[in-house]
């Protein structure tokens, strides 16, 4: 074993872990951040998704010991005093969940893609999706989710909002 701190929304969090342990468990079993799904285990289907210095990773092929220093940002820090962030709330105001198995690790990749590109083009959605398995095939819905996430938060930045 050996003792790694972790940046973890915004709080360092020290564990112990062997070195090829995956982010996913850590977050779950050791830091009890259970937000992130287990789906495929091989980074393929999008529900552990989580940000590293703000960027989507799958956190089941994610190895402790790759993550360094780097800022680990969870869907239970997103909302923020009592109010959603834009993509989740759009994904409610979209209903683009049915089951909601996906929705963290879906919500998190738009985040992850709002942050570098606040005007995704359609061929932006559909890599955004092409990485992403939602059993339910409520894919249309999502596309509207993040469609008006980036809308919201694209209006949210020019009035002086932040997010």
């Amino acid at each position: 074993m050996a003792r790694y701190v972790l940046r973890v929304n915004g709080r360092d969090r020290e564990i112990d872990a062997e070195p090829g342990d995956n982010l996913l468990s850590i977050l779950r079993y050791d830091l009890g951040l259970t937000g992130s799904r287990f789906g495929c285990g091989e980074g393929q289907c999008g529900a552990c998704t989580v940000l590293l210095d703000g960027a989507a990773a799958r956190s089941c092929v994610t190895r402790v010991a790759s993550v360094g220093t780097k800022a680990i940002t969870t869907i239970e820090s997103l909302a923020a005093g009592g109010d959603l962030h834009p993509v989740q709330q759009a994904f409610l105001d979209a209903e683009a969940f049915q089951c909601g198995y996906c929705t963290s690790g879906m919500v998190m990749a738009t985040v992850g893609l709002l942050r570098t590109n606040p005007h995704p083009s359609e061929q932006d959605v559909a890599r955004l999706l092409d990485g992403s398995v939602c059993r339910c095939g409520t894919y249309p819905r999502i596309v509207k989710a993040v469609r008006l996430a980036a809308e919201r938060m694209r209006t949210a930045t020019s009035t002086g909002a932040r997010r």
